[in-house]
């Protein structure tokens, strides 16, 4: 074999070799350009999403406490009767009557109207639904505390407030109609053909001491009832237990009435419980409604010390305890401005008919709320 042949014969397999050669340092290149190149970030798992718990509706015991106070207070009151069968029975009314602090009973009314207020599910879901997220919850918080008429302007305020107006205004109802028969009764009993006749008129034993135990009466402290206290608790918390029928008010509001709202939106966030008291007791105190029953208890003092014979103590229940408890509640739920009467037993006596007292009349406790205007209220 020439050496031509020789090397045509060997091209084959070089040539498979060559093609060896080469898919190696290919492979051997790429190995080392991956070795150099920058690996691909690992992507973290998003974190997982918390989701903001929303507390249960929270009032606190003091709230409850302070409600009961007006509650029981108020039954009592409603408890009088005209047709006084002596002297005694007269004085056994003013002691029951007298038996408040004006401090003591406005922040119990503005309690109880919160816990109403906390009977609306409209309203309680109306605040509720702002609070799912905790940093708006927060800003909720701090604007009611700051501002209590915001309150007022949270979904469903309208229905809160008819509650309050409507309930309280069934005790004003009642309270008027006993005012009316009470100091009916003081022009009656002078008739000379009433048998009561013949005590009522005599001088009241003892005016002075009579004064005095009214006065000590009134600072005496008003403490709660458990069974109330435990009552008025539970249906704060759990929204209904109190049987109130639904009402309407639209604004304006009285400052006792915004306090309520404000007291309740704090509870329905789930802000009203034990560690909140100092909000809940601030929002408690309301200086017009206190007035006012501050100035009744003044009324009756001079009544008091003016009265002479038992007729004329008869007057003084009617008007200055019954008649003013239920204007000062009017008062604190109305905005139409009602005033106390200053009228003392002189001129009682010398009236002929019973004089027209400063109250709200059945069709205008409360001018803001059309439900109660329609529907005549009617004593408990």
């Amino acid at each position: 074999m020439s050496m031509a042949q020789s090397r045509l014969s060997a091209r084959p397999g070089h040539s498979a070799a060559v093609r060896v050669g080469q898919v190696m340092a290919s492979l051997a290149a790429i190995a080392l350009m991956s070795s150099c190149a920058t690996p691909e970030p690992v992507v973290a798992p998003p974190p997982p999403v918390v989701q903001s718990v929303l507390p249960p509706v929270t009032l606190n015991q003091g709230v409850a406490q302070a409600a009961s106070i007006y509650v029981t207070f108020i039954r009592d009151v409603g408890t009088i009767r005209a047709g006084f069968p002596d002297a005694e029975s007269i004085q056994s009314a003013m002691r029951k009557g007298a038996a408040y602090d004006p401090a003591t009973l406005s922040r119990g009314m503005i309690a109880y109207a919160s816990i109403l207020a906390l009977q609306s599910p409209e309203f309680v879901q109306g605040v509720r639904q702002y609070g799912v997220d905790e940093t708006q919850r927060r800003q909720m918080i701090n604007a009611i505390v700051r501002d209590p008429a915001y309150a007022a302007t949270l979904p469903g305020a309208d229905i809160a407030a008819g509650l309050i107006v409507s309930t309280l205004g069934q005790d004003i109802a009642a309270l008027t109609v006993i005012a009316d028969a009470v100091e009916g009764d003081a022009y009656t009993i002078q008739e000379r053909n009433d048998p009561r006749r013949r005590w009522a008129t005599q001088p009241i034993p003892d005016r002075a001491l009579r004064l005095e135990s009214a006065k000590t009466i009134s600072a005496v402290r008003m403490l709660p009832s458990p069974q109330e206290s435990a009552r008025l608790f539970a249906a704060a918390n759990a929204g209904y237990g109190l049987n109130v029928a639904p009402a309407r008010s639209g604004p304006p509001y009285t400052p006792a009435v915004v306090n309520a709202l404000a007291i309740a939106a704090l509870a329905a966030l789930g802000a009203g419980g034990e560690d909140a008291r100092p909000n809940t007791d601030a929002l408690s105190n309301e200086s017009e409604s206190q007035f006012c029953l501050d100035m009744s208890k003044l009324n009756l003092f001079q009544c008091l010390a003016a009265s002479r014979p038992s007729y004329e103590d008869m007057f003084c229940v009617g008007r200055h305890i019954v008649r003013d408890l239920a204007t000062c509640t009017a008062s604190s739920i109305s905005p139409a401005p009602f005033t106390v009467s200053q009228m003392q037993p002189g001129q009682a006596q010398a009236a002929t008919t019973p004089a027209p007292a400063a109250v709200p009349s059945r069709s205008s406790v409360s001018p803001t709320t059309a439900s109660l205007n329609a529907t005549p209220y009617s004593p408990n």
